[in-house]
């Protein structure tokens, strides 16, 4: 017989059940695996949301975090208290002059009496600033820290010529499970 009447000619017996064998075999294992897979897809995606969720569990502040925070910040500005003042600042990668700036602005106020001193949440205005490149002294800077909250303090002051109001805020950030007051330093 020619080759090419081999090719041709129906498979042997042998032949048909090996290939019928290797079907049922590749049949048998093919749901098995794509089981597996999404077996071990399931176990991959809940144990990243498991992740997850911790991370955010310790990057968030508590509110006895929060409401420690504000107390002791309060008891340091009206305390005159310039040096616990200058330890809720973030001055890591800041611009010098921006420091400066900011442990003016705490000294100013050091001293008056706070009516109203709390931690709100950023809204999206909020966010689109902090993330927003700001002109400094030495050229644009930007927030080291990514802000969490924002610190709103409000003075009265009365006096024999009068009373006035003045308010404040200051963004506030998390860093190493403390809560802290970054100053801007040069844009990354």
């Amino acid at each position: 017989m020619p080759r090419r009447a081999e090719w041709n000619s129906p498979r042997s017996g042998t032949q048909q059940r090996f290939f019928f064998f290797e079907l049922a075999c590749v049949a048998e294992i093919e749901p098995t695996t794509v089981a597996a897979m999404r077996t071990s897809t399931k176990i991959f995606t809940v144990a990243g949301t498991l992740v997850l969720a911790l991370a955010f569990g310790i990057v968030a502040a508590t509110p006895a975090q929060e409401k420690a925070f504000t107390d002791k910040y309060k008891a340091a500005m009206e305390g005159k208290d310039t040096a616990a003042l200058a330890s809720f600042l973030y001055t890591q990668g800041s611009d010098p002059e921006a420091l400066e700036f900011y442990k003016m602005m705490q000294s100013g106020g050091a001293g008056e009496k706070i009516s109203m001193i709390e931690l709100v949440n950023l809204t999206p205005e909020d966010v689109k600033k902090a993330t927003t490149p700001m002109d400094g002294p030495t050229g644009k800077v930007c927030l080291n820290l990514k802000p969490t909250k924002k610190l709103v303090i409000k003075v009265e002051k009365k006096d024999a010529s009068g009373s006035s109001s003045s308010s404040s805020e200051n963004f506030v950030a998390e860093k190493d499970g403390k809560l802290v007051i970054p100053v801007p330093g040069p844009c990354k």
